[in-house]
């Protein structure tokens, strides 16, 4: 009887390595210590965002979130990706969309660097100077 139970454990042993998915060494089991983050440091290399000539658009290119919020109103729409931010306004007739980004790597906060304008019926491409009018007017 101890010789039987001997033979199985052994075949169970035997077995049981054959389910280890591969020939080569069992990977090292992990500690129970949490891993430390990486203290690699952050890159300071700052791409400078095009920025879109003023005619038509004063008062907008250039200008932080808080002055565009004074002179449209609360944003339809604020999104923030990384330093990146967009703020939607919609007028009666025309969507407004205003991309924000730092132009230095020592701005302080990001500014309106890009401006697009569309019809809200349809969503064709419209003039972002007469959409600024139309927002304003709100």
């Amino acid at each position: 009887m101890r010789r039987a139970f001997a033979l199985l454990a052994l075949a169970a042993l035997v077995l049981g390595g054959c389910g280890s998915g591969g020939s080569g060494p069992r990977p090292a089991r992990a500690s129970a210590a949490p891993a430390k983050p990486s203290s690699a440091p952050r890159s300071s290399i700052v791409v400078v965002p095009e920025v879109m000539a003023p005619a038509g658009l004063d008062g907008v290119i250039g200008a932080p979130a808080a002055a565009l919020t004074r002179r449209f109103g609360n944003p339809r729409i604020d999104l923030a990706e990384g330093d990146a931010r967009k703020l939607q306004f919609a007028g009666p007739a025309c969507v407004l969309d205003i991309y924000l980004y730092p132009v230095t790597a020592s701005a302080p906060e990001p500014t309106a660097t890009h401006v697009e304008a569309r019809l809200r019926q349809g969503g064709a491409p419209t003039d972002p100077g007469s959409c600024i009018r139309e927002v304003e007017k709100r």
